[in-house]
């Protein structure tokens, strides 16, 4: 049977990268005999003509990286045009082209076959930029709903998530970017609640949750600046130098490349100054990534950091005006977008999130998402001290022999068992407001979970969705050892959600030596959560004006201190 040869059905246009987006224009033919065969992706990659320029000219590796991509992503378009019989070929008229530029808001190559996938723009719209050259100011339908506050999920077939059209797992995101450890680039890595850059981010409410494993193997010896956002939910009266080297801390056991260490928020522009000048000093004509986990913030830290460059950077004011779009919703970014920010050479190019499956956006449904999101400064709710809401009424019962023997519930997403503890020990919970906190004795805490799931333990909201909740299936034992009763033994961070400060013994009362030998320094609990959730046990960190009265600063080496990273804010 003859095969269909790409260069009869394909017209494809290669100018210069930065000017113009590479289109692919595929016709229908109802003269075919044939069906089609199938493009592979390799097919493609050969066949295309690699871009134009030696010399200053020549592409950088970041153009090539994003041309790859999406030619690999219009081979698939492509093959799946190629499948239809030669019966649809026939009726079928002939369609808007399918086309490689990419939304400037989510980077999904813009297509206009499925009003149901990310890039869809319709025909008429498309004609009308691509008449007038401007489709590089496209916004694709599924940014216009995410910018006007609809939950549109993106990633599908796990947890909570209903099905989206594209899924970007941590493997396939590696492996898009697995050229950046043999080039030269400057990685900027976020975190949460704090976000880091790399350039990474890291949410610094759920730093363990959103710090991307196997960082070292997409990064390999280039230099990395760490970014910690959201500093602006910790508590009132934080000391931001105790976080900071908390954060350092934290991150010389992992071994990488760390330039330093930034402290930031992409809502208060609190430290944003700091890292565009770290990026335009150690960019030195470099690419810039930004890195993360989904829904850490990375958008959102692009659209801050754009502004602050805008004062002195004509560039990043012209980029300002077609800026990635940001939502509550993980996976927002489906397509590296090219941002062109710098007058002396290099990009800035926002990657999709790493969806990790331990984290709680995992497994709630996306309209309970925002409830998993701090929108204010966070304040940590004490047990027993604070106003706990006591289902049995057995409030006098945890006055005098404090909390074993009872349960707490955060939310629908969460409950600990308090097994063996000091009468004085206290969990303190840091997290979203939105989650309530419900305590019952650990006896009756199966009947009560069953009775108001979906009522007064939310997430999952509604009876419905709790009839589909798979329920708190992972059961982690936990067996605290302490000796310093004068500060938080350790922290229980929940992936995606927040954490529970420890603290043996409160400051109202202390314990003699003899009846803590009787106690024991040993505490026990038992941590429910959804299948795959992680729980984290890591030293405490220092929170409000009492983390630091009682955080230490460790004392370094000469060597440690000249190869230490600074941390600023």
């Amino acid at each position: 049977m003859a095969t269909l040869s790409i260069s009869r059905h394909l017209i494809i246009f290669a100018p210069n990268l930065c000017t113009k987006p590479t289109l692919i224009v595929s016709k229908s033919s109802t003269q075919e005999q044939h069906r089609t065969a199938p493009v592979s992706e390799s097919q493609v990659s050969d066949s295309v003509p690699g871009p134009e320029g030696t010399g200053p000219a020549a592409p950088s590796r970041g153009q090539i990286f994003l041309e790859r991509h999406r030619t690999l992503e219009t081979a698939k378009l492509v093959a799946k045009e190629s499948k239809k019989s030669k019966k649809e070929l026939k009726k079928e008229k002939p369609k808007a082209s399918i086309v490689v530029a990419s939304c400037y808001g989510c980077g999904a190559p813009l297509q206009t076959s499925d009003s149901e996938a990310p890039g869809y723009v319709d025909t008429e719209t498309y004609e009308l930029k691509k008449k007038h050259h401007q489709l590089r100011t496209v916004l694709c339908g599924r940014c216009r709903l995410l910018s006007h506050g609809h939950m549109i999920t993106a990633v599908g077939g796990n947890g909570g998530y209903s099905g989206g059209k594209q899924f970007v797992t941590a493997e396939q995101l590696r492996e898009k970017l697995s050229h950046l450890c043999q080039e030269k680039a400057l990685i900027v890595k976020l975190v949460s609640g704090s976000y880091l850059i790399f350039a990474c981010d890291v949410d610094i409410v759920d730093f363990n949750g959103s710090f991307l494993a196997r960082v070292r193997d997409l990064a390999g010896a280039n230099p990395i600046i760490l970014v910690v956002t959201k500093i602006d939910l910790l508590p009132k009266g934080t000391d931001l130098n105790c976080v900071g080297d908390w954060v350092v801390e934290a991150t010389t056991k992992k071994k990488l490349n760390v330039l330093s260490v930034h402290l930031t928020s992409s809502k208060s522009l609190v430290g944003i100054a700091g890292v565009a000048s770290e990026i335009q000093k150690e960019k030195k004509g470099r690419d810039v990534y930004i890195l993360g986990s989904a829904n850490v913030g990375k958008s959102a830290f692009i659209n801050a950091l754009l502004k602050i460059m805008t004062q002195k950077d004509p560039a990043a004011a012209a980029a300002q005006r077609y800026k990635p779009i940001q939502s509550a919703v993980p996976g927002t970014t489906l397509g590296p977008i090219q941002i062109n920010a710098f007058l002396g050479g290099g990009k800035i190019y926002d990657t999709p999130g790493v969806h990790l499956h331990h984290r709680q956006a995992a497994v709630v449904h996306s309209e309970d998402l925002p409830a998993l999101a701090p929108q204010s400064r966070l304040r940590g709710h004490c047990f027993p001290k604070s106003q706990a809401a006591f289902e049995d009424g057995t409030a006098g019962e945890v006055k005098s022999n404090g909390l074993a023997g009872f349960s707490i519930f955060w939310g629908g997403l969460v409950r600990i068992d308090i097994l063996k503890v000091l009468p004085e020990t206290c969990l303190t919970f840091y997290g979203p407001k939105a989650l309530q906190i419900h305590m019952v004795q650990t006896n009756k805490a199966d009947e009560f979970y069953q009775k108001e799931l979906g009522v007064q333990l939310v997430p999952p909201s509604g009876k419905e969705r709790a009839a589909d909740w798979g329920g708190l299936e992972t059961e982690r034992q936990l067996h605290i050892s302490f000796e310093d009763m004068e500060r938080p033994v350790c922290d229980v961070a929940i992936s995606g959600l927040g954490w529970i400060s420890v603290e043996p013994m409160s400051k109202s009362k202390r314990l003699s030596g003899r009846e803590l030998e009787e106690a024991g320094r040993e505490l026990h609990l038992t941590v429910h959560v959804p299948k795959p959730v992680e729980v984290f046990v890591r030293p405490p960190i220092p929170v409000g004006k009492a983390g630091a009265e009682w955080y230490q600063y460790r004392e370094l080496t000469e060597k440690e201190e000249e190869v230490r990273p600074k941390w600023y804010f």
